[in-house]
């Protein structure tokens, strides 16, 4: 990473002198050089805080690359800071001001002309010279086009702008990634974005040249006219382009160009091969005339002026591919457009778009997505990027462009929404959930990207327990699930929460011929397989368990050598590490699995014994071993559970064997349960993983985007119980459609009083009433029937017979356990055996209390935590007491008078809840999930199947008709297009858009002539105002939203102008207040410092008036230079006749017997304290205490005033004379100032009265012997 600060600041050597035109990043400019006055171009990066990748692999390459004369030259990267507008790069380059060569031929044919072949072969030649250079340097360019092919005034070709360009190691000469301008593209280039085992070499390059060369000769590059995105699915599939009349050019240009454009990369030729080309070689020994030929044509086209600049942008950029949509937009894009409605015009529309690999198409705010069965490289970030808060018809269909409307809805209106995906089988639904949620979580970034990265991994996670492959999709959902993405108020996604519906827990025990179990058994035993840890699993390596077992007897054979089963094992242990499982739950969990498929191999056999002749016993004990050590139970414990049973009898508990088929359902069931429950604590998990954080934002302020990936409508050859459970969800899904398509739209017309012609529409109602009505709909007749134990699916079937007397149901006849449904999407037949023991879905309580005494932690809570209304695990964790994992003593001894249901009954769990059955399971799942889907605002994508053979570009016209028929595709497109889906309350509207037509201070009324004003100055058409809403068209909101967004930016804009200046004037007060804080500080601090100056100065000078004093006292006796205190003391120690003579020179010396006997009593006093060495008590002596409020000592003697005012003019000064100054002024000593005087008034003391004097009391700053 290039670090900013490191770089030099460009102000100290370039100097701007025009600007030369605007490049990706930022514009371009001619510089000088200050010291020099050469000239550059640079360019100047916009403001950042942190350099991007395609700059910084620009800057790496130009840094390291040698010099050349076809290659721009590189002189620097230099970084502008600035405070106020950001911190710019500039990236200083060699200057090319002939422009590049797509500029001059479009000027050419501007004039008429052409350029000459001889010419385009120089230039031609001087590109291939350039990328030889970068190919040996291991460069690959990834960029060639026109515009990146600049020209100098003396005729010079050089090679520019390597912002994408790639670096190829010697360990790696190939690249993946899909980068580049869209039209210059290598096929392999776009071919590599889905194919991950794909890659490219330098060779790509040359694709470039081929297709610039076309540029040089017509002007543009081959479909120029198409919109970009489109054009990623033509070139891999179009045959090589040529020029548009290649009998106008000669022969060695044209084969020029078809060696460039061989499709195959590997046969194409080399830079260096091509060097040699005919057309190339015509150069040598001519490129010096050439080259001036060249120049006088730049020469004249610069006079002339007429060059037209024309810009593609490249795909790989940080910033949305914008393109002009009064230009590229297709009529074509949205069914709503067509003239003529009518099936046959929408399906060769569709069958069209088809043929070009246009998946996506638009009924109005609707997408249709129709299944390619092949990857498109149309999905990657730099997609993203295009379908990023852009106008829908910018760029063609995309499903990130409907995922884009739900986010940015959610957004503007701070109102959830719900993404419904629906279609067959095999339509694509699982896939485009996954695109929505890449998109999503691509728009909702947020700083914490190891949660996005948790986002991301939670679909292959749930799918590789939830799908399997069924007969008509290998990738089935064999589940429901409403996946909740939760964003902050201001769009940042902030966690996720998973719902799921209806596993098909069946599919465990038992897969329909052609089909297969949970993809996960096959991940996992592929993976122990090579991690080579089959034996501690107790699985073996030659037969599969009999649960993933098939008629073809090639399981193990695809287990070991298919390498897809051994990535999707890695994956999902990535994923379970990425989301944060830990290392001891994702073992728990592989025991379980394995203990699964070690349950399935149990077998029963009967015996016969003197009392009973049903009994059964597991004869290979085996199985049934390695069963019970992988879910850490006892393995006896297991098989009394499996071959007998409790029957609870008036009060006393009867003990009954199983038989063998019993036993058998008996060991199914607990299998079901096993995986049933760790699907449900792997989903609990993950929500629990993914929850928002509190520190951010609470679940509550947040929004949320819900997507709902459900099983698709199925028709099989034999239909079970649960394909029943499946349509009817379908159905259900379908009724939900149509409320808000046509109900709700058609309702609100007559109520409002607005005059549009209804549209007619299949209503699904009566058929949903016949399903799930109470007391005589079908599941309610299904759990009637399953509380009878006599009951048999004969008995169901008859019952259906005589209560279902409507045109929806009939029953076949010549087939007794078989009835028909008429579905919305068509007829269906469903075998009704074994409904009744699906739909009951017994799971014996003696295997729940077995299953509670296992060691593993995981395995106690699955039958420890209570289920749900909908037959989920319930989220909330069981505590599991020592007691309830020991099997109770009654079970093991005999079993007697135990109630088994209270042994296995969880705490929070009713009894009612012990008695539901799959049908209410299902009935309030249903429930449910309408309760989260009326919640927000509906986006709808109707998934297409276009052919039941899977096979890309195949488009089957009655299958896609007819699920045109079924979904309503027809009567959509007519109410979409007659119709008004957006209806908005005045309120809500005027509150929504009044920045559109009033003043921001301003609060106008939710009326009729507010919402008017609105509308007229929006200059919309084809509204209508009804008595209480507002009625617009499906893209009447876009186009609001887009004005509200520009005049809001406009807003934004003028108050960061005011922000700034207010921030600024701000600043500035704060800086002139810390100024002022400053001086006074600074005043403060010197007024202290001369102060604390003064009294040195006076103290030292005192001391040495004192020293001089002595020396004058004691001439000859110590030396002047080492008198302190101490020697004094020591002195008046050794020699006490001394101290007698200063006594009597005191007194001599005194004028009055009272100030004699005073001074000569605190002189005692003062000796004393010397005589004994205490320093510090001395000065404290000395001073008289005097009370508070007591006047101050009267002045005596003459001594006494001279003593004062010598020493103590400074308080005399300060009071009379001293002038007040202000606060932080310092004064300024002079020679004439009286206190400068004052500080000289020690020098004047006489010596005789020195030692009296500077005892005196009165004095508060006297000083004393004892100071030093």
């Amino acid at each position: 990473m290039i670090g900013l600060e490191s770089l030099a600041d460009p102000s100290d050597t370039w100097e701007i002198i025009e600007t030369i035109g605007k490049g990706t990043y930022g514009k371009v400019y001619k510089v000088a050089n200050k010291k020099d006055g050469s000239l550059a171009a640079v360019k100047i990066l916009d403001p950042i805080s942190d350099v991007d990748e395609e700059i910084e692999a620009e800057y790496n390459i130009l840094q390291f690359l040698p010099n050349h004369p076809n290659v721009v030259r590189f002189y620097g990267m230099f970084y502008k800071a600035d405070q106020y507008v950001g911190g710019q790069l500039w990236l200083v380059l060699e200057l090319c001001n002939g422009g590049s060569v797509t500029e001059l031929v479009k000027g050419l044919l501007k004039c008429g002309q052409r350029l000459d072949e001889a010419i385009i072969s120089y230039i031609l030649y001087g590109a291939l010279l350039g990328l030889q250079h970068l190919h040996n340097n291991r460069i690959i360019h990834r960029d060639v086009k026109g515009n990146n092919i600049l020209l100098t005034t003396e005729g010079g070709v050089k090679l520019v702008d390597f912002g994408v360009s790639a670096q190829l190691t010697s360990t790696r000469l190939r690249r993946n990634t899909s980068v580049g301008t869209p039209f210059w593209m290598a096929p392999e280039v776009i071919a590599c974005e889905q194919q991950y085992d794909y890659s490219y070499d330098a060779r790509c390059d040359v694709w470039s040249l081929g297709i610039t060369a076309i540029e040089l000769g017509d002007g543009d590059p081959p479909l120029f006219d198409m919109h970009p995105v489109k054009t990623l699915f033509k070139i891999p599939r179009n045959p090589p382009p040529t020029l548009l009349h290649p009998e106008k050019w000669c022969r060695g240009f044209n084969h020029f160009i078809s060696q460039c454009l061989i499709k195959d990369f590997e046969k194409r030729p080399s830079v260096t091969h091509l060097l040699e080309h005919p057309f190339i070689k015509q150069v040598h020994g001519k490129d010096m005339s050439l080259q001036k030929q060249l120049a006088e044509l730049i020469q004249e086209q610069q006079q002339l002026g007429s060059v037209a600049k024309t810009r593609h942008e490249r795909i790989h950029t940080r910033r949305p591919y914008h393109v002009d949509g009064a230009d590229k937009y297709s009529l074509d894009d949205d069914l709503v457009n067509l003239e003529v409605l009518d099936e046959d015009t929408i399906i060769h529309q569709l069958q069209k778009r088809y043929a070009d690999l246009q998946i996506y198409t638009y009924v109005g705010d609707i997408l249709i997505a129709l299944n390619p069965f092949q990857n498109l490289s149309i999905y990657s970030p730099q997609f993203s990027k295009l379908y990023h808060g852009v106008k829908r018809s910018s760029n063609p269909p995309h499903i990130f462009a409907s995922a884009d409307a739900a986010y940015q809805s959610m957004v503007t209106f701070s109102k959830d929404q719900c993404i419904i995906i629906s279609g067959e089988s095999g339509a694509g639904k699982t896939e485009s959930a996954h695109l929505i949620v890449q998109h999503l979580t691509f728009l909702g970034k947020a700083n914490n990207r190891a949660l996005r990265e948790k986002i991301l991994q939670v679909n292959p996670l749930v799918e590789a327990f939830g799908n399997a492959c069924t007969a008509i999709n290998d990738n089935s959902s064999r589940f429901g699930k409403y996946l909740e993405m939760m964003f902050t108020p201001t769009g940042a996604v902030m966690g996720a929460k998973i719902s799921e519906y209806l596993l098909e827990k069946s599919r465990v025990i038992k897969q329909a011929v052609g089909e297969k179990n949970f993809h996960i058994f096959y991940y996992i035993y592929a993976g122990l397989y090579h991690q080579k840890k089959l034996s501690e699993y107790r699985l073996p390596e030659k037969k599969p368990p009999r649960y993933i077992d098939n008629e073809t007897g090639r399981v193990m054979h695809d287990i070991v050598t298919k390498d897809s089963y051994g990535r999707q094992f890695e994956a999902i242990q990535h994923c379970f590490r990425i989301i944060g499982f830990t290392d001891e739950e994702v073992y728990s969990v592989y025991r379980i699995l394995t203990g699964i498929l070690n349950t399935g191999n149990i077998e029963f056999a009967a015996i016969s014994s003197q009392h009973q002749t049903d009994k059964s016993e597991v004869p290979n004990p085996e199985a049934l071993d390695n069963a019970a050590a992988l879910l850490s139970i006892g393995s006896e414990e297991l098989q009394e559970a499996l071959t007998s049973h409790c029957v609870v009898t008036r009060g006393e508990t009867i003990i009954r064997t199983n038989t063998v088929d019993k036993a058998a359902d008996v060991r199914d069931a607990m299998s079901k349960a096993l995986y049933g429950r760790l699907f449900s604590w792997i989903v609990n998990r993950i929500n629990t993983l993914l929850q928002p954080d509190k520190n951010i934002c609470n679940a509550e302020n947040g929004m949320n985007v819900g997507i709902l990936d459900i099983f698709g409508f199925e028709n099989f050859a034999r239909n079970s119980f649960e394909q029943l459970c499946i349509n009817i969800a379908n159905e259900q899904i379908q009724f939900y459609f149509n409320q808000h398509i046509f109900a709700l739209e058609q309702m609100e017309y007559q109520s409002e009083g607005i005059d549009a012609a209804a549209v007619e529409y299949e209503d699904n109602r009566p058929l949903l009433d016949m399903f799930l009505q109470k007391p005589m709909g079908l599941l309610s007749l299904l759990d009637e029937e399953s509380r009878f134990p006599q009951a048999t699916d004969l008995t169901l079937v008859d019952k259906f017979e005589d209560n279902l007397r409507c045109k929806y149901f009939w029953r076949p006849k010549g087939v007794e356990l078989s009835f028909g449904i008429q579905h919305y999407a068509g007829k269906v037949l469903y075998d009704a055996c074994a409904f009744l023991e699906k739909n009951r879905d017994t799971l014996p309580a003696d295997i729940v209390v077995v299953l509670r005494t296992s060691e593993n932690k995981l395995l106690q809570q699955l039958f420890s935590s209570p289920l749900t209304k909908t037959g989920n695990l319930a989220q909330a964790r069981a505590r599991v007491t020592a007691a309830s994992r020991s099997l109770p003593s009654q079970l093991s001894a005999g079993r007697i008078k135990v109630d088994t249901m209270e042994v296995m009954r969880h705490p929070e769990e009713t009894t009612n809840m012990k008695r539901q059955t799959m049908a209410s399971y299902f009935r309030y799942s249903l429930m449910d999930l309408l309760s989260k889907m009326v919640v927000g605002q509906p986006h709808f994508i109707r998934c297409i199947k276009p052919n039941d053979d899977r096979e890309a570009l195949t488009f089957s016209h009655e299958r896609v008709l007819l699920q045109l028929r079924y979904t309503g595709i027809l009567e959509t497109v007519k109410i979409r297009q007659k119709g008004y889906s957006h209806r908005i309350l005045f309120e809500e509207f005027v509150k929504r858009y009044y920045y559109l037509a009033f003043k921001a201070h301003e609060t106008p009324l939710g009326s009729r002539e507010n919402c008017l004003a609105i509308l007229e100055k929006s200059k919309l058409e084809n509204w209508i105002l009804g008595k209480t809403k507002v009625f617009l068209k499906y893209y009447h909101i876009e186009q609001l939203n887009l004005f509200l967004r520009e005049v809001i930016g406009r807003v934004v804009v003028m108050q960061a102008y005011i922000k700034g200046w207010l921030g600024a004037r701000r600043y500035k007060k704060v800086k002139e207040k810390r100024e002022n804080s400053a001086v006074t500080i600074q005043s403060a601090w010197r007024g202290y410092e001369a102060r604390r100056k003064y009294k040195e100065i006076r103290n030292r000078r005192t001391d040495a008036a004192i020293h001089i004093q002595a020396v004058s006292f004691f001439p000859g006796c110590l030396n002047a230079s080492s008198i302190t205190n101490k020697n004094l003391t020591e002195y008046f120690q050794s020699n006490p006749s001394m101290f007698s003579l200063i006594f009597s020179l005191t007194i001599t010396k005194s004028k009055s017997v009272e100030y004699s006997t005073k001074h000569l009593a605190q002189l005692k006093t003062k000796l004393s304290y010397l005589t004994v060495g205490s320093e510090n008590c001395l000065e404290q002596k000395l001073r008289t205490p005097r009370r508070r409020c007591q006047q101050p000592k009267m002045l005596n003697s003459p001594e006494d005033n001279m003593y004062y005012n010598q020493l103590n003019g400074t308080l005399e000064y300060q009071g009379s004379k001293r002038k007040p100054r202000k606060l932080g002024q310092i004064k300024v000593l002079d020679g004439e100032d009286e206190y400068y005087k004052s500080l000289s008034a020690v020098e004047s003391i006489p010596e005789d009265d020195s030692c009296l004097s500077s005892t005196s009391p009165s004095s508060p700053r006297g000083v004393s012997f004892a100071q030093s």
